[in-house]
């Protein structure tokens, strides 16, 4: 998937959670995911859905992933 062009004030302009988690899998596998963010939704049984309903709730841990993501 190709980037979007740099917006001046948001480097994830038009990128959904949903399409970072999916790279970020596509990247680095669940597990890797898990270890460097420790949470359920990564290590127990892993799947986009429960992902994006745990980062939607959890505004720390969104802010790690888009982090990780940008990075």
């Amino acid at each position: 998937m190709t980037t979007p062009a740099n917006h001046p004030r948001d480097p994830l302009h038009c990128i959904t959670l949903e399409s970072i988690i999916n790279q970020l899998v596509q990247r680095h596998d669940w597990s890797e995911m898990g270890r460097r963010i420790p949470v359920r939704c990564f290590r127990l049984n892993p799947t986009v859905k429960s992902s994006l309903t745990f980062l939607r709730k959890t505004p720390w841990a969104r802010k790690r992933i888009e982090d990780w993501f940008i990075a």
